[in-house]
Formats: structure tokens, C-alpha cells, sequence
């Protein structure tokens, strides 16, 4: 059953976070500009003119400043009547979500730092693991416990990693990451609502209010960029708290209910999609995948005659489509659990149809 003043307190840190993301994001519009923190066009760039970076700021702390207030409120005692016995709970995740904002912090601190001078790939990859494994070693963060420890310290550092660099591959067109991102925000909100993880809950629905904020400035035609200072955190956000919940249904084992563990696995298939076969094109034509290009999902469509913002709106709406079977996992029995996964591999397949499809003749 759900618990509506839980409901309450989700909208409530939505629209908190959305207020901050989108008062931030006007702000560093109007800021960037004046300290020399832009976009300049060039190779790979889209844009012809320089476009305020910052948007990360705006991400970064409208998460991290509400966050903040709620675990102060839980430890003064300042939470509103009908509601006091919901600090305990807080309190209790208190440990795990300081060290989460710190490792966010570290990340959006790089991500500041090579939106102004260029870093290497792997400078930022060194300070993905460590972030990544301060998070597990902590053991706030683990999937797949029952492989033994170290294999699910590996497979958790490898997975966080992953997601973070999907997002900050995704970010190559306007609206793109915040967008997707978005979409299956909102998906891990709901699966995490009706599984009962309620602190998670809340905190992804502070990343979605910043997403949704940014998003007002960042769909096309973009007037400011989130850049690495916040694709890095949306990705390490989405890759840390999806490992949180435990997916599985009530008096179900991982023997009953596999399927159940795939839930982020599908919500992230467009994105964990997109950076895999970008990689795979990558190292066939004798590259780093590191080496940014205009081989995403995005520039194939693109080069296949849709416009810029009709490509951003179709790879939304597959996101969505697995995202929203995604949701039905945990719920589900066998035979729908496997239903739902083929439905993904074939929407992957569709993707790929796509993409393969012959390029209009002044391309070839």
C-alpha cells in the first residue's frame, strides 16, 4: 500500500530540486558567459557560436543542497508533525548519502575542471574507479552479493563506471542526456516507490526536479550546456542508486525471480546500447573508445535524414518504451519477466535496423 506521506515527500524534494535546477541554470546562463566558461565551436561541436557551459552546476547543487536540508532537518529534529517518525529512516541513510555527495562531488569538481581545460580520458576513468570504490568498499553499494565479495565489488565498480560514461558519451546533442535521463529517472522513481525503497526514491526524484529544471534551457535549440561537470554526476548518480534496491518481490528468491535483477539493465539499454557499439566502432577502426567522434546512436540518425531534435525525441521515446516495461519487472512472473526482456532485445534490434539503414544518396 502505498504510503501518501512518502508521496508527499517525493513531490515535495521534484519540485524543490526543480526550483534550484531551474533558478541555477538561469543564473549560469547569464555567469558563464562573463568568466569565459563556454562551448567554443570546433571539431565534433554542433553549434556555431559559444554556448555557456555550467548547467552541471546547477545539477550538481540543486541535488546536493536538499539533500543536504532533509539530513539536517532528520538530525535536529526538524521534520513537520505526522511525519517525525520518518527521521529515524534518514538518520539511518545518513552515512550513505554524505559519501555519495562526496563522491559526486569529486566527480563534479573533474568534470568542471576538463569543461575548462581538456583532461584526458583516462584522468577522469582513474577518478571514476576511485569515486566508484570509495561508494562500494563503503558497503552502501554492491550488487549480485551472493557471487562472494570480490566478484561483487568488481561487477559493481564496472557497472557504476559504465553508466557514468554512458551518460557523458550521450551528451552530444542538445537535450539528449538530460532527456534521457530524465525518462529513466522517472522510471527508477516508480519501480522505486512500489518496492518500498523510499529513501532512494526521494533521491532520485532531487535528480529528476534537476533534470527537468536544466532541461527548460537545454532542449533545442540549447541555450546552455550541463558539460562534463554534470553528465559525470548524472551518471554516477543513476549508477549508484540503481544498485540500491533490492528488486526482487516480496518472498521471492533470485532463484524465483531473476528477471527482477535486469530491471536497471533495461531502463539503461538505449544508453548502455548507444556506448557499446560507439566503443565497438571505435576499437574496429583502430581508436580508443575514449576518443570522442560522431558515431552515437544520435549522429547516425541524424545522417539518415532526421533533424537534430527529431532524432533527441525518438531515442527519448525507445528509452521510454524500455523504460516503462522495465517498471513491470519486479511485479512480474516468469513468463512476462521473459516477455518484457525479449520486448527489449527486439526494440534493440529495431534500433539497429535503423541505424544499419542506407544512407541517403548525397551521403554514401
Amino acid at each position: 500500500m502505498l504510503d501518501c506521506h512518502m508521496i508527499s515527500g517525493i513531490l515535495a524534494a521534484f519540485f524543490a530540486s526543480f526550483c534550484l535546477s531551474w533558478i541555477g541554470t538561469f543564473l549560469m546562463k547569464r555567469i558563464a558567459p562573463r568568466i569565459g566558461f563556454v562551448d567554443k565551436p570546433g571539431h565534433r561541436k554542433i553549434h556555431a557560436a559559444p554556448k555557456p557551459l555550467g548547467g552541471g552546476v546547477a545539477i550538481y547543487w540543486s541535488l546536493a543542497l536538499p539533500l543536504l536540508g532533509v539530513l539536517l532537518a532528520a538530525y535536529m529534529g526538524w521534520f513537520p508533525a505526522g511525519m517525525e517518525h520518518y527521521a529515524g529512516g534518514v538518520r539511518q541513510q545518513t552515512p550513505m548519502a554524505l559519501r555519495l555527495l562526496v563522491a559526486l562531488l569529486g566527480m563534479h569538481i573533474v568534470g568542471l575542471i576538463d569543461d575548462h581545460t581538456a583532461l584526458g580520458p583516462y584522468s577522469k576513468l582513474i577518478v571514476q574507479l576511485a569515486a566508484a570504490g570509495l561508494l562500494v568498499f563503503s558497503g552502501d553499494y554492491r550488487i549480485l552479493t551472493v557471487l562472494g565479495d570480490v566478484p561483487s565489488i568488481i561487477l559493481t565498480i564496472l557497472w557504476i563506471c559504465a553508466i557514468t560514461n554512458a551518460f557523458n558519451f550521450l551528451d552530444n546533442m542538445d537535450g539528449l542526456t538530460a532527456g534521457v535521463a530524465a525518462v529513466c529517472t522517472l522510471a527508477f522513481v516508480i519501480t522505486a516507490v512500489l518496492i518500498g525503497q523510499w529513501f532512494v526514491a526521494g533521491m532520485l526524484a532531487l535528480l529528476m526536479g534537476a533534470l527537468v529544471g536544466f532541461l527548460c534551457f537545454n532542449f533545442s535549440p540549447a541555450s546552455i550546456f550541463m558539460g562534463d561537470s554534470g553528465s559525470l554526476v548524472v551518471g554516477m548518480v543513476l549508477g549508484c542508486l540503481t544498485v540500491r534496491p533490492t528488486y526482487l518481490p516480496p518472498g521471492k528468491t533470485m532463484e524465483e525471480a531473476w528477471y527482477a535483477l535486469l530491471t536497471p539493465l533495461v531502463v539503461l539499454a538505449v544508453p548502455l546500447y548507444d556506448v557499446l557499439v560507439v566503443s565497438i566502432i571505435r576499437l574496429r577502426n583502430g581508436k580508443s573508445p575514449f576518443v570522442g567522434d560522431t558515431n552515437h546512436f544520435s549522429h547516425r540518425l541524424v545522417r539518415r535524414g532526421m533533424s537534430r531534435r527529431t532524432a533527441v525525441l525518438c531515442i527519448w521515446l525507445v528509452t521510454a518504451a524500455t523504460s516503462i516495461a522495465a517498471i513491470m519487472l519486479p511485479r512480474a512472473n516468469l513468463v512476462g519477466g521473459v516477455m518484457i526482456l525479449l520486448q527489449t532485445a527486439l526494440i534493440l534490434c529495431v534500433v539497429a535496423l535503423l541505424e544499419q539503414h542506407p544512407l541517403p544518396q548525397n551521403e554514401v
